[in-house]
């Protein structure tokens, strides 16, 4: 901290604001982990260059190059983020919102739930594979409204069971520590709270952190976003984020899904409940679906938001040594789990 950052400190102390002097060492932990973070990630990308020039026969300079620029292009995508919805305004009402919403999707989950037996999509069944203490097949599933575009467009239908979902999938032993990334006011990180796990909830509004701590004051809160997440390496037996993740473009998605390896342990587990597409194919019909039918709030949603690719995100997952699973709620809800091999 510099000179000024603690005399603001001393400040805040001499006032007996407790709660705000908090809020600033937060803000000041939260930025030295960004500060750390990046200097981790540019030592790694000078080791690789290290290790290229070490590679026996003339050296392709353009791999160092294209080293380079990769890690330039994701500097700036975790420089480049912020807050284009200010959730700190929409802290005191989130709760009311998201309810309502999901009471709509409720409803209409209900009266579709006749016509479509079937809770998964064809595509997502090669990705359905058991979790190590759970039979795949043998939990009860949620209802499913899908295949059509909705009249009315809600980020939060099927809000409740999502977060249900995600809650048994993750099944936390008793004293298992979490995390839950963009908590809002921590509803997510609640059931899991009350399901016997150690909790730990971050988001980047201070107003959604304040009403979390109300709500739940034995949780652990912090300041903090996905793409520097104020924590040391292996600190939590699984992450967990709900209806956040769609606000980070790709390439801080892939930012985000690094960090969260980053503090997770060897055997710990990711469970993503979004607005996902199963495929390109699907973003692809859903978009030209709500252009034909003039759906203005589909459209600004979708130029807002980036909803990831589902198939993606297993195939890279996979890649990094996990099996994945996903269930389906309605046409763009999904919950995704990962769990490593090893």
């Amino acid at each position: 901290m510099s000179l000024q950052d603690i005399t603001h400190a001393l400040g805040e102390i001499d006032q007996g604001n407790q709660q705000r002097l908090e809020e600033y060492l937060e803000l000041q932990q939260a930025v030295m982990y960004a500060q750390w973070i990046e200097l981790k990630r540019m030592m790694d990308t000078t080791q690789r260059m290290m290790d290229l020039n070490r590679q026996e026969g003339p050296l392709d300079v353009s791999h160092l190059h294209d080293l380079a620029d990769s890690a330039r292009r994701l500097r700036e995508a975790r420089q480049n983020w912020h807050d284009r919805w200010n959730y700190d305004t929409q802290a005191a009402l989130h709760d009311q919102r998201v309810q309502a919403a999901d009471s709509t999707g409720t409803r209409q989950s209900i009266s579709e739930e006749k016509h479509h037996s079937d809770i998964t999509s064809p595509i997502s069944d090669k990705h359905e594979v058991a979790h190590p203490h759970h039979n795949a097949g043998g939990h009860s599933t949620p209802s499913s409204s899908k295949d059509t575009v909705q009249s009315s467009f809600y980020l939060y239908h099927n809000y409740d069971e999502g977060l249900e979902q995600t809650a048994h999938w993750i099944s936390p032993a008793s004293g298992e520590k979490g995390l839950d990334i963009g908590t809002g006011t921590g509803n997510l990180a609640g059931i899991l709270l009350q399901h016997g796990a150690d909790m730990t909830a971050i988001d980047q509004s201070r107003e959604m952190l304040r009403r979390c701590r109300t709500k739940y004051p034995e949780m652990h809160v912090k300041l903090g976003n996905f793409l520097a997440l104020p924590f040391a390496d292996h600190s939590f037996d699984f992450v967990v984020s709900s209806f956040a993740f769609h606000h980070l473009s790709p390439d801080q998605q892939l930012l985000a899904l690094q960090e969260m390896q980053r503090v997770l342990t060897g055997r710990g587990r990711i469970c993503l409940t979004d607005l996902m597409f199963v495929d390109a194919a699907h973003r692809d019909s859903y978009i030209r679906q709500a252009e034909t039918t003039g759906h203005e709030e589909q459209l600004h949603a979708l130029h807002e938001r980036h909803f990831p690719l589902l198939d993606e995100l297993c195939s890279w997952l996979e890649g990094q040594g996990y099996v994945t699973k996903y269930l389906r709620h309605n046409e763009l809800l999904h919950t995704l789990l990962a769990v490593p091999l090893r």
